[in-house]
């Protein structure tokens, strides 16, 4: 049939009135009024209205998610039966002729939005899950938000270089995921979990502004805002400062926002000291979309006569204090419940103003408290006393609480900023000496006394720009000298001989002329968090792990062929049972 021409179901506009065209696409839903039928057919670019009034044309059999192919003509929807909530809604497709290309059967779940369906059940079916119109306008925005960050570095010099995936394993804060080699028994390879090394190396190769949208793999405890297949922007550059990298991503978010999101977002981005972010706001990421800062008042207390607290800041510790806006009002249901959370944080208690600890408190100090926490009449004060970091957890989430319970996070606004810089080694979760960002990672020239005596006071050449309180980036000036990156080595508690064997490569290549360098990576994943709005990055991927690393679409992973295994060299050992 000549004169039909292809189009997509949600291109069509009033201005396709009388075009002879041909549609594909998923039946999205099915209504019969009267002897006329009304299928809405679904393709990624949106939904249209098939008006069918041949009863020849209709299948009894056709059904939600059934492929049809239409041919028929666009015209405008009868006066008062338009739909303003579509695109589409100001016309229909009048169908001359009806092609069932493809059954379905019924779907586990309902191709909707608001579908009220088990996570693991749309993890099965992720290619159903996908048809949502919310799933599809998400990876398409990925797509764009993608497809920006490549014009934008190509029109900054910068060079994609793909790096390999099957690499030497490495400490970088997580654990690697194991290859076997078949060809070197008893020999593994490891995936990457960021480009870190080789995008130094290019840096020493004379590549001087590389980029890459690289895939990482971490073997990791999933969290709502991790999986272990991330994909990150990854950056690096010669002969750069700090203010290089800062101007950089800040062009490059303010481009993304403006040609994606149609936003103008201003630029410079604020810039936060660590400390400072710490004390104000309980966390190294802030969200800015509100206030309530977080105040310190342990030298107002230091005689006190509140043995709960003055215990505390003689063993070393501190008091902070949080005023809740209104929160006079709160009950004691609700005060017990944010001493919950801050227990389960690690505190060993919660307490407010006006409470129970008034009586132990003088008047002086009672409004020291207030003043310090800007707290009106009608505000509540709560106060937590604790060492320094676990003080600093505590009240950072009692302040997100806070803000999400009272409704004081301002809707439509992109809070950017830079925390920097950042510590050059922590603790670990044992208490042992660990790096804050990576061990390559260059400390600040001027505190490089403080190396041996007090490693925790050494500021890194490190960063993170925020946005929402969410990290969607993170990077350092990097260490280009082999002496001072040994020394980190061996502050970080490994022998000659590991140092050797791990980062041999790395120390050798700076033996041949390495420029001063330094570079970020951003998370796609989180950023399109971030834009979405969702707290879930399962969200935002296409095909996602389960919470427990599981594939539960394709049912990985499994056991493997044993003839393959003995190929590798590889026996399976049962885990042990508990008890035995």
């Amino acid at each position: 049939m000549s004169g039909f021409t292809a189009r997509h179901c949600g291109s069509l506009r009033a201005s396709d009135v009388g075009q002879e065209l041909e549609l594909y696409g998923w039946v999205a839903r099915r209504r019969d009024h009267g002897g006329v039928t009304f299928i809405d057919l679904r393709d990624r670019w949106g939904t249209v209205q098939i008006v069918i009034r041949s009863t020849a044309l209709v299948a009894a059999a056709v059904r939600n998610e059934y492929v049809l192919r239409i041919r028929g003509k666009v015209a405008r929807r009868p006066s008062g039966s338009e739909n303003p909530k579509m695109p589409t809604g100001e016309v229909e497709v009048v169908a001359d002729d009806l092609e069932i290309i493809s059954e379905a059967k019924t779907p586990p779940f309902e191709i909707e939005d608001d579908v009220n369906a088990d996570e693991a059940l749309r993890l099965k079916y992720r290619y159903l899950d996908i048809r949502r119109p919310k799933m599809t306008q998400t990876l398409e925005l990925r797509h764009r938000v993608v497809q920006a960050i490549h014009r934008y570095m190509d029109a900054h010099e910068f060079m994609e270089v793909e790096t390999p995936m099957l690499l030497k394993g490495t400490p970088e804060g997580s654990r690697d995921f194991i290859v076997p080699s078949r060809l070197h028994p008893g020999e593994f390879f490891a995936l990457p979990q960021s480009p870190q090394q080789l995008k130094q190396l290019l840096m020493v190769a004379g590549i001087g502004r590389y980029y890459q949208i690289a895939r990482c793999l971490r073997d990791e405890d999933l969290r709502a805002d991790r999986v272990v297949e991330i994909t990150q922007l990854d950056v690096e550059m010669s002969f750069c400062t700090e203010e290089d990298v800062f101007a950089l991503i800040e062009g490059l978010w303010a481009t993304v926002w403006k040609d994606v999101l149609g936003i103008e977002i201003p630029t410079p981005f604020p810039r936060l000291n660590v400390k400072e972010a710490l004390l104000k706001y309980g966390t190294d990421k802030p969200d800015l979309r509100y206030e309530l800062e977080i105040a310190d008042v342990s030298d107002a207390l230091r005689q006190t006569g509140a043995s709960i607290l003055r215990a505390t800041l003689d063993a070393g510790g501190v008091v902070r204090c949080l005023a809740v806006p209104g929160g006079k009002d709160m009950s004691r249901r609700e005060l017990d419940e944010l001493a919950l959370i801050a227990k389960g944080a690690g505190a060993k208690g919660l307490t407010w103003l006006p409470g129970p600890l008034d009586r132990h408190l003088a008047e002086d100090e009672m409004a020291a408290i207030r003043e310090a926490a800007g707290a009106g009449g009608d505000d509540l004060v709560l106060l937590v006393a604790d060492r320094r970091r676990k003080a600093e957890t505590v009240m950072g989430l009692l302040r997100r609480e806070i803000a999400r319970r009272r409704k004081l996070i301002r809707p439509g606004e992109w809070k950017f900023l830079w925390v920097y810089p950042m510590f050059l080694f922590e603790e670990d979760d044992q208490g042992n000496l660990t790096y804050g960002h990576h061990p390559f990672t260059s400390p600040w020239p001027e505190d490089m006394p403080l190396m041996a005596e007090r490693p925790y006071d050494v500021r890194a050449r490190a960063y993170d720009c925020v946005l929402n309180g969410v990290e969607i980036s993170g990077g350092s000036i990097r260490i280009h000298d082999r002496e001072l990156q040994e020394r980190v080595f061996e502050i970080l508690g490994m022998s000659r001989e590991r140092i050797r064997e791990q980062f041999g490569h790395l120390l050798d290549a700076f033996e041949y002329g390495v420029p001063p360098h330094g570079g970020i990576a951003a998370g796609i994943d989180r950023l399109m968090m971030a834009i979405t709005g969702t707290e879930n990055v399962r969200d935002v991927v296409a095909f996602p792990k389960s919470q427990s690393h599981q594939d539960l679409m394709l049912g990985a992973p499994s056991p493997v062929d044993p003839k393959q295994l003995e190929e590798l060299h590889i026996q399976v050992v049962p885990p042990k049972k508990p008890g035995s």
